[in-house]
């Protein structure tokens, strides 16, 4: 593919990420939404990690937009902890959190980041279990264009990978993956609790 088109997809996916991030951080800043400090400060970490790891196996500009993803999301942890939302950590968070760091090692032992990218997919995609859990007990509290623009941020990033393998493939796919499903879940849990 043409790299005029790569640098549109990755552009549409940098500008997907901010229209599905500015209106949540302006409900943070106005005190609306008091978001998990610890969780950010987990979804940053693993989201830059695969960002540094897609860079390393020349993902090019595709990583871009995982990269200002990771960036926003250390923003919003910091926001977070500066208008002292939620701020208990639980032993499952620093599970999470150790899992995402646990990724470094497997990275720098084997000299191959496929391994740290592996690991975060899998931490990243555990993350979903609350908010299905949630969305099948409150399927109108869940924000279906949020995930929907996640889904659609993902699937531009991948469109705009230079260099495709499974190290620069599995996180953007995993994660768009996951929200269709979720997206197909909430629908069908509306339907059957409006029944």
């Amino acid at each position: 593919m043409d790299s005029g088109f790569k640098l549109a997809f990755s552009g549409l996916a940098i500008a997907l990420t901010f229209v599905a991030f500015v209106p949540y951080i302006f409900s943070i800043l106005s005190g609306a939404t008091k978001p998990h400090v610890f969780s950010w400060v987990i979804w940053g970490t693993t989201t830059s990690i695969v960002f540094f790891a897609q860079v390393e196996a020349k993902g090019g500009i595709g990583a871009w937009p995982i990269g200002v993803s990771g960036a926003i999301a250390v923003f919003i942890a910091f926001l977070a902890f500066v208008k002292r939302s939620d701020i208990s950590i639980t032993k499952t968070d620093w599970v999470f959190f150790l899992s995402a760091l646990a990724s470094l090692p497997f990275w720098y032992l084997t000299s191959n980041p496929l391994w740290a990218v592996v690991v975060l997919t899998t931490v990243d995609l555990l993350g979903f279990g609350p908010t299905i859990r949630k969305a099948y007990d409150a399927p109108h509290q869940e924000n279906i264009l949020f995930f929907t623009l996640f889904m659609a941020r993902n699937v531009f990033a991948l469109l705009a990978l230079e260099t495709y393998s499974l190290t620069t493939v599995l996180f953007p796919l995993s994660v768009s993956i996951a929200c269709l499903i979720l997206l197909i879940f909430i629908g069908y849990r509306r339907r059957e609790v409006r029944a």
